[in-house]
């Protein structure tokens, strides 16, 4: 795998803003480190603030619990091909329960869809009437 295209900015090198959304994340998650992910928005802290407050308030429970959403990005991360979202988002599914059956199931509706998606989008039928909203 590459390095990153910006050094990492590990927490005791970083300045006060940065380390007050370190601090958030690992007091959130209930850790004591800060993933690589942050760590290089961090070269850019309204960036960095800005996204970890967007990832906190959408995978907050809600009408979906934790793990649907872990399992919706897992998927959607893999769609895109994002190598580094993928790894995280499956371990953070794993942690809230998935077993590998749902990872695998999850892959595999992910598979189909994609393969169905571009079927539909080569093909262009019309949308049935049925499934317009009313």
């Amino acid at each position: 795998m590459d390095g990153p295209v910006v050094p990492l900015v590990e927490y005791e090198v970083a300045n006060d803003e940065v380390r007050a959304v370190y601090d958030d994340i690992m007091q959130t998650r209930g850790t004591d480190w800060v993933n690589n992910f942050w760590k290089v928005l961090a070269h850019d802290p309204a960036l960095l603030k800005r996204t970890w407050q967007s990832v906190r308030e959408v995978m907050a429970p809600g009408a979906l619990d934790p793990l649907v959403k872990e399992m919706i990005y897992v998927a959607v991360s893999a769609t895109n091909g994002c190598t580094y979202c993928t790894y995280s988002h499956t371990a953070s599914a794993r942690a809230k329960g998935m077993s590998d059956a749902q990872l695998m199931e999850v892959m595999a509706v992910v598979g189909m869809a994609n393969e169905t998606n571009r079927l539909a989008n080569g093909l262009r039928p019309p949308v049935d009437e049925a499934f317009l909203p009313a």
